[in-house]
């Protein structure tokens, strides 16, 4: 019997969230019906079309959120809009499940909807919402604190089943969310090795040094861009360095703030911010890179997190320098150096010391590399995938 699953997503547009994407294309693969329910973004601004097998209903969302009135508009109209797609999905398609990916914890309600009709709703853990809240917000306060951590009880009380990124997540589905633990799954987002592809650098991109330090990933609030730019300012002006330039990669809500940041530190000479870019430009800027780094700061929500940018790196043997986060170093173990948590300086030093040990560096890369293609690649992790869905639908997993 051909089952269908509706995948709904917020705060990315599809295929560009790497995650969904290879969720819903694997579920295709392996006999599913998949619809996806996302936000619009540049580049993916069709309403409806059909990828690799995976039918892809867009909607217009108003700008991120900044208060409580701007939240409550971004998370209405999303809402609005998932609702009346869902809806629309149910009639032309069907679905027997709602896939609901975090951030927020609402989406649970649209699900609520369709409970009558026999669908379930399935709950795939992104982000700790509240811990979220916290990175942004700097408290464990009042009413749009607790809301998070309403929602979030909520969303796991709603959920046949759930997904969670890492053994700190389960660990919060558990204690926090009341789940029974035979109805977690750990899925990782392991990368998949045939898109990030190891190729020659391209030394142009150095503008003449020779070096290069990499980063992927989101520009926003909580990527510790800040400590990446101080790192790079002492490298240059405390240890007489300039022979290093700095590639970042990845667009977001920061990124004009990020680069005015740089021109006022004396590092626009030395730092390029590329924006949100197509894979080829990334894999152009990571292959070209001697290290990369992940200046995610200490808090909270990035100790219990797993970054992909981690995996991705180690996906194309790069030597990684980040701070010591519970979940960093579980994902990249020897293929890292650590940094004293939320110490620019510091990361400065290990940054020096990696670009000067060739041999260490060789290592690492190696070892990250393997760790990556014998157990975290897609190929590994999405086992979890199927394995949570054929247990519900062969009975086993029902609430």
């Amino acid at each position: 019997m051909n089952r269908k699953i509706l995948i709904i997503v917020e705060n990315l547009p599809v295929p560009f969230d790497t995650r969904v994407w290879q969720e819903a294309t694997t579920l295709v693969e392996n006999g599913y019906t998949v619809s996806v329910i996302c936000p619009k973004g540049k580049g993916y601004e069709k309403e409806e079309e059909v990828l690799s097998g995976v039918h892809i209903f867009r909607h217009d969302l108003p700008g991120e959120g900044s208060g409580p009135v701007g939240y409550v508009k971004e998370y209405g109209a999303a809402l609005y809009h998932e609702l009346r797609l869902a809806r629309k999905i149910y009639r032309e398609i069907g679905f027997d499940v709602i896939h609901g990916c975090n951030p927020p914890d609402d989406i649970y309600m649209v699900a609520k909807w369709f409970r009558k009709d026999g669908v379930r709703y399935v709950f795939d853990h992104h982000d700790i919402c509240p811990e979220l809240f916290e990175a942004k917000f700097g408290k464990k306060s009042g009413l749009l604190y607790k809301s998070q951590l309403w929602l979030e009880k909520k969303t796991y009380q709603n959920a046949a089943f759930a997904f969670v990124t890492n053994e700190s997540y389960k660990k919060i589905a558990i204690e926090r969310g009341g789940m029974n633990p035979e109805k977690v799954y750990v899925l990782r987002s392991g990368p998949k090795l045939e898109r990030l592809k190891i190729q020659p650098p391209r030394p142009k991109l150095k503008g003449g040094r020779p070096y290069m330090v990499g980063y992927l990933g989101v520009i926003g609030k909580q990527e510790g861009i800040p400590y990446l730019l101080e790192a790079a300012r002492y490298i240059r002006t405390k240890l007489r360095r300039d022979d290093i330039c700095y590639g970042i990669v990845g667009g977001g809500t920061s990124l004009e703030e990020l680069k005015k940041l740089s021109v006022e530190m004396g590092l626009d000479d030395i730092v390029t911010f590329t924006g949100r870019a197509p894979d080829d430009v990334m894999l152009d800027y990571l292959n070209t890179a001697d290290i990369c780094v992940n200046p995610d700061e200490y808090n909270p929500m990035n100790d219990k997190s797993t970054m992909n940018k981690v995996l991705e790196y180690m996906a194309l043997g790069k030597p990684i320098v980040q701070f010591d986060l519970t979940e960093g170093r579980y994902s990249a173990g020897e293929a890292s150096l650590y940094a004293k948590p939320n110490d620019a300086v510091d990361m400065a030093g290990k940054i020096v010391e990696l670009l000067d040990d060739a041999e260490k560096r060789k290592k690492m890369s190696a070892y990250g590399r393997k760790r990556v293609v014998e157990e975290l690649s897609w190929e590994h992790t999405s086992k979890a995938l199927l394995e949570g869905y054929r247990a519900f639908f062969e009975g086993e997993g029902k609430a």
